[in-house]
């Protein structure tokens, strides 16, 4: 059995269950919705759980389970910044790239193999990362979109014109101002402070910041 959480509101149980079905799930596989990550604790038959609300911040509501894989949505935060649960795993289902053929994962190596068997039974194709902010790719696309702000704000072109450049320069799927929507701006301006606390290249454009004072 596969158990998944999902937040206790009407918008929220919408959002993150379509997160759930936007992979397909093989017919033999059982789904207990809960309400809660602590409700997780109440379900020790489960072969693993998946909590995909975002970035979400209580591992100590984990603590009951101790050998199954506990899949969350964890982009930004580090598994190093949330020792004492070593059956954590980071997923990436950030809007737009769970739908993606292979799905990055960072775990630890104890749970590693448990994880693998997991996605494997539900024929998710993965790949694990380094337990780093913004894994692999949200780390480059959130760099790609900061540039591009860093453009607009010294006045070199208009939204538009940059994302029609970069898909037709890069072969992208999205410009980099498409990409900021579809994944959220906020989700992408948390992640460039925490890697700019550490790494000057990842200083946050001016015209971004501004923009998201004015959606405030």
């Amino acid at each position: 059995m596969l158990k998944f959480a999902y937040e206790d509101s009407c918008t929220g149980a919408w959002k993150y269950k379509g997160r759930v079905f936007i992979k397909k799930i093989p017919e033999q596989t059982e789904i207990a919705w809960v309400d809660t990550a602590e409700e997780m604790n109440r379900h020790p038959d489960a072969a693993a759980f998946f909590n995909l609300s975002d970035e979400p911040h209580y591992p100590d509501d984990y603590t009951g389970i101790v050998h199954q894989p506990v899949f969350i949505n964890a982009v930004i935060t580090p598994l190093s910044e949330m020792p004492g649960i070593p059956n954590l795993v980071r997923i990436n289902a950030w809007p737009g790239f769970l739908a993606r053929p292979v799905i990055e994962i960072a775990a630890g190596e104890t749970i590693k193999e448990k994880a693998a068997e997991v996605l494997e039974f539900l024929a998710w194709g993965y790949q694990f990362v380094a337990d780093v902010p913004g894994m692999i790719s949200v780390r480059v696309i959130a760099m790609i979109i900061n540039e591009a702000y860093f453009a607009l704000g010294g006045e070199i072109s208009t939204k538009s014109e940059i994302d029609i450049a970069m898909k037709l320069g890069t072969n992208y799927p999205f410009g980099p101002f498409e990409w900021g929507e579809k994944t959220g701006l906020a989700n992408i301006l948390g992640l460039l402070k925490k890697l700019s606390a550490s790494d000057q290249r990842y200083l946050i454009a001016p015209a971004l910041e501004e923009e998201m004072k004015l959606k405030a």
